[in-house]
């Protein structure tokens, strides 16, 4: 399994989603419809931002900020929701307010609901780069074959995503799972190749 698959998967586990749901006041059913969109988004930018030297530079140096070892659900208990803020504000970048809209059209969602949602968990997204970068992703490693299309699947997603979403995608979700550019792996290697 990839990283996205793993991040998914321990993001829609049972423990961070009473933490998320805690944290934002989001019910379980609204979160389980946001997150399989939202993560692929933020992998996909993340990919994007560390593309060049200069980028991936400055996000592993983020990531020296953001080594939390506690489990995913304890993180998210204890997320800086302003840190969070500012952790989506620079993944997103300028399209921040468009992306923002597009997942809460998506997910049926405020704007307001999915940027709580999303600082709920970025610093956690973070760590859990953070870990992987550094040969520390054993932890997180919670492989059983699940992939994109069986989240969707599970948590009874769209097969289609529309507008903004489904250009990045293209027209099936697991094509996310697919796509090195948001599922991880290209992030990964990127970040590598400019670790000093």
């Amino acid at each position: 399994m990839n990283l996205l698959g793993m991040l998914l998967k321990g993001l829609l586990s049972e423990e961070v989603l009473k933490a998320l749901v805690k944290k934002t006041g989001l019910n379980s059913k609204q979160l389980k419809k946001l997150l399989p969109l939202a993560v692929p988004l933020l992998m996909k930018m993340l990919t994007k931002n560390a593309s060049d030297k200069d980028g991936a530079q400055s996000l592993l140096a983020a990531l020296t900020q953001h080594t939390s070892k506690k489990p995913l659900a304890e993180q998210v208990a204890e997320a800086d929701t302003d840190d969070g803020d500012k952790i989506v504000g620079h993944i997103l970048g300028s399209d921040k307010k468009a992306d923002l809209l597009a997942l809460a059209g998506q997910s049926g969602l405020s704007e307001q609901q999915v940027s709580g949602a999303l600082s709920g968990i970025a610093p956690a997204l973070l760590s859990s780069l953070s870990a992987a970068t550094s040969g520390n992703s054993g932890k997180f490693d919670l492989s059983d074959g699940l992939d994109l299309g069986d989240v969707m699947a599970l948590v009874g997603g769209s097969a289609k995503p529309a507008g903004l979403l489904g250009s990045l995608f293209g027209p099936k979700p697991v094509q996310a799972e697919q796509d090195s550019s948001a599922n991880g792996m290209a992030l990964l290697q990127s970040l590598l190749s400019f670790r000093q």
